[in-house]
């Protein structure tokens, strides 16, 4: 069974750094999506970053392009989300997801606190 297991989490300062991983486990495929999403109080779910196992292209959206960085490790089966220059409106619970096929797995998520 697959699972995602996210880390790293926790509260900064603007313009602070953090960096969250998220382990795969129970993986058998080689083609997938591997992202992250963040949801803030009272906001709806939204796309941050993304990485495709075929090529290793990445994707961001819009708000945190040239501040965050999405990269692999296959062998060890974990993602990264390397996060600078963080802002108040990065806080937000950050999921890691997985797409195979039509198939979603999420993590428990982790919190982004950024504040002074």
């Amino acid at each position: 069974q697959l699972q995602l297991a996210e880390s790293g989490g926790g509260s900064v300062q603007p313009g602070g750094s953090l960096r969250l991983s998220c382990a795969v486990s129970g993986l058998s495929s080689n083609h997938y999506t591997i992202g992250w999403f963040r949801q803030a109080p009272g906001k709806e779910y939204e796309g941050v970053a993304c990485i495709r196992s075929i090529d290793g292209s990445a994707y961001y959206t819009d708000a945190v392009k040239g501040r965050f960085t999405i990269s692999s490790v296959n062998a060890k089966n974990t993602v990264y989300l390397q996060m600078n220059s963080l802002k108040p409106e990065d806080t937000a619970v950050y999921y890691c997801n997985m797409v195979i096929g039509f198939q979603a797995y999420w993590g428990q998520g982790t919190q982004v606190t950024v504040s002074s």
